[in-house]
Formats: C-alpha cells, sequence, structure tokens
C-alpha cells in the first residue's frame, strides 16, 4: 500500500475554521485526521503540503517511522504549525491502518481499559454577558444531562484583573454553583491571561465553590510560573493545551507544575505522541484530561484514545455546534448520565463529506479573549449533536 495523496479542508464553523486532513493511498482506503489550528489556518495548510512532500509513495502503515522522520527532517522542530499539521497527519495514517485490518483504533493501542468516558462540555454559555444568564443556561445544560462544564469567566482581563471585575467573575461561578447543586463538577477556565500574583489570588477566592480544577491560571510559555501558581493553589490547576511532545511535557513532569495534564491530540503530536505522554503522567498519578474543543474528527480520535489510558480522567466537548456539522461528517455519538460511549466501527470510525466541506469555505476570524466578546463562542442558531 502507497499513499497517493494528502488533501486539505477548511471548513467554516463559526468561531474558527476546521481543518481536515485526508490521507489517500492507492489501495482505495483513505484515513482523516484534524489540525484545527485557530487564526493559523493557512500556515498549517502549507505545513501539511511540506508533509505531503516526503510522504507520498510511502507505506502508510509505517507510521512511527513516518512521524519520526518528519519530525527530525523539519529541522525547526515543534511549534503550533508543524506539530498540528504531523498530529493531523499521524491520526489519519492510524486510521488507514485501522481500516486495513478493520478494526477500531483503540484496538490498534492495546485495547480498551474503558467503554465510555466522562465528559465536560465547553460552550453552554453561548450569548450570557451577566452572572444571572450564566446561571440560567448552566440549569438548562444540567437539565440536558451534564455532568461537568467548564467557563471563562473573567472578561476581558489580561495578566491583572481588578477587584471590580473579580467580584463579577466570581458572582458569575457563585451563581452557576447555586443553579447546578453542589453534585455538578465546575472547571474554571484561564486561557493562560493571569501574571503569578493573579492566578494565586483568583485560585484562592475560586476555593470557595469547589471547582475540579482551574486551568491555565498563567501564560503557557513559562513552566516555572505555573508551578509558582500551584504551590500556592488550594485548587487542582490544569494545564498543558499549548504544549507540543512529550518534550515539552519533560519539563512539566520534572516541576510537577500541574495536577491535571491537557495535551490536545490536533496539536502535540497525535494519537500515538498523546498516548506517550498520558503514560508518563500515569507514572506521576496525574490525571489525562485532554484538551478537545475542536471539531468532530479530533473528537473520535480523541475517543479512540481515551478509552486505552488507565489514568484518563475526563474530555471536553462542545456543548452545541453549528448545524452544517451532522452534513460534514457521519458522526455517531451515544451520550448518557454524562458519559460518551466509545465508537466501534474501523478506524477512527469517521468520515468528512468532501462536497458539504466545500459549501462551508474558509473564513478569518480573529481571538475573541479580549476583546470583550469570549461568550459569541456560537452563532444564534446551533443544535446539539449528541
Amino acid at each position: 500500500m502507497k499513499v497517493t495523496d494528502i488533501k486539505t479542508f477548511a471548513v467554516d464553523c463559526f468561531r474558527t475554521n476546521w481543518v481536515f486532513v485526508k490521507v489517500y493511498t492507492d489501495a482505495g482506503i483513505d484515513g482523516v485526521g484534524e489540525a484545527t489550528l485557530e487564526y493559523k489556518e493557512k500556515a498549517l495548510i502549507g505545513a501539511v503540503e511540506h508533509i505531503k512532500e516526503y510522504l507520498v509513495g510511502e507505506n502508510p502503515l509505517d507510521i512511527e517511522k513516518h512521524w519520526h522522520l518528519i519530525y527530525r527532517d523539519a529541522y525547526w522542530r515543534g511549534g503550533a504549525v508543524l506539530m498540528s499539521a504531523l498530529s493531523a497527519v499521524e491520526t489519519a495514517l492510524w486510521d488507514i491502518l485501522g481500516k486495513h485490518l478493520n478494526v477500531p483504533v483503540y484496538q490498534l493501542l492495546g485495547g480498551k481499559v474503558n467503554d465510555k468516558v466522562r465528559i465536560y462540555v465547553n460552550g453552554w454559555f453561548a450569548g450570557a454577558k451577566t452572572p444571572k444568564e450564566f446561571g440560567e443556561k448552566a440549569k438548562i445544560a444540567v437539565e440536558r444531562g451534564v455532568t461537568a462544564m467548564k467557563w471563562d469567566p473573567f472578561g476581558k482581563n489580561y495578566l491583572e484583573i481588578s477587584n471590580k471585575d473579580l467580584n463579577t467573575a466570581l458572582e458569575c461561578v457563585s451563581e452557576v454553583r447555586s443553579a447546578v447543586g453542589n453534585e455538578v463538577d465546575l472547571l474554571i477556565e484561564g486561557h493562560g491571561r493571569f501574571n503569578i500574583a493573579t492566578g494565586i489570588k483568583i485560585a484562592k477566592e475560586l476555593e470557595q465553590f469547589k471547582p475540579m480544577f482551574f486551568e491555565e491560571p498563567v501564560p503557557p510559555d513559562n513552566l516555572d510560573a505555573l508551578k509558582a501558581v500551584r504551590d500556592k493553589s488550594p485548587v487542582a490547576i490544569s494545564a498543558g493545551e499549548r504544549l507540543y511532545t512529550r518534550w515539552d511535557y519533560k519539563r512539566m513532569f520534572d516541576l510537577m507544575a500541574a495536577d491535571y495534564i491537557q495535551p490536545d491530540i490536533s496539536h502535540a503530536g497525535g494519537i500515538m505522541e498523546l498516548k506517550k505522554i498520558a503514560a508518563e503522567a500515569e507514572c506521576r498519578y496525574i490525571p489525562f484530561a485532554p484538551h478537545n474543543p475542536s471539531g468532530p474528527v479530533a473528537n473520535a480520535a480523541t475517543l479512540q484514545l481515551a478509552a486505552t489510558c488507565p489514568n484518563f480522567s475526563i474530555l471536553e466537548i462542545m456543548y452545541s455546534d453549528v448545524e452544517w456539522r451532522k452534513d460534514v461528517v457521519n458522526e455517531q455519538l451515544e451520550y448518557k448520565d454524562g458519559y460518551m460511549k466509545i465508537p466501534d466501527r474501523p478506524g477512527l470510525g469517521i468520515e468528512i463529506d468532501e462536497a458539504e466541506c466545500a459549501k462551508h469555505p474558509y473564513k478569518p476570524h480573529t481571538l475573541r479573549h479580549y476583546t470583550g466578546a469570549l461568550t459569541d463562542i456560537r452563532p444564534a442558531k446551533t443544535e446539539f449533536y449528541f
């Protein structure tokens, strides 16, 4: 079997563009991966083209070999663009292997230790502006069966936050906690925005609400800063969505800088690289909670991986999505009582419809975090897909 072509599909999905990567072979088997990288899609597509120059004509089943050669021969190693491109291609190769052997990818990784995985939802708050509105939307989410939810209540603040804005954020968390009760897990997102002192201050204030974790309290560039917050935080700290490969994670592990790790299958190197990172975390009794706010192919791949990880804790998914999600993929998800079942179809168990992808072409989008539009994460009309 030989690789004959690699194509990318940038699909507008309101807040960003999904970027799907499809690898074709002369055996008539193709595989899909996802490399959704907000605001860097054009650079990403170019990086996939460079990988294509190497991979066409090669045996797609030699996954480990290809990963190492692509990583080595890039010379300028790591970083979001290269690693997202490599992640998507690697994922597509696993999809091909699973289809070739007629087994789901989890079987190729040692089989299941989890038949289902717990999830928390992101985006449930879309359109909310006031603490009361957050509380109302949280109550609706719980009525739909949600048992854990994440959001960023900190407005457009960066590095520091005024007492007034902090009080508003805490009021928001209080409203949500009151609306959902004490049995629902709350996960508080920081989006890597605060300095050390502010991160510690916020963590101490959050303790009263018993969050599952406080995510990315400081920017991702300095893991010593993350450790400084963790050392003084009374709540668990999570991080890692903007770390790439096990080499980036080595320093986090050496420092014991986080209580939960959150590598992203679309950015950190793909399926096997996350498997290796999760195993390193397992040695240190650190829960594995993959970052997963992107698209349907990334979700499918992460579910396959999560099935095989003994230290898997909880998986992020989006609460709802654009209406055309169901048109561009043949996704089949089963959700019940806060858990999602692991699909059993060969490969990743998902396909993209190229014609439908073409109906929603690339659109430029910009970062919302510091503009006051953070909750404008979904269009007025969305659909639940699970």
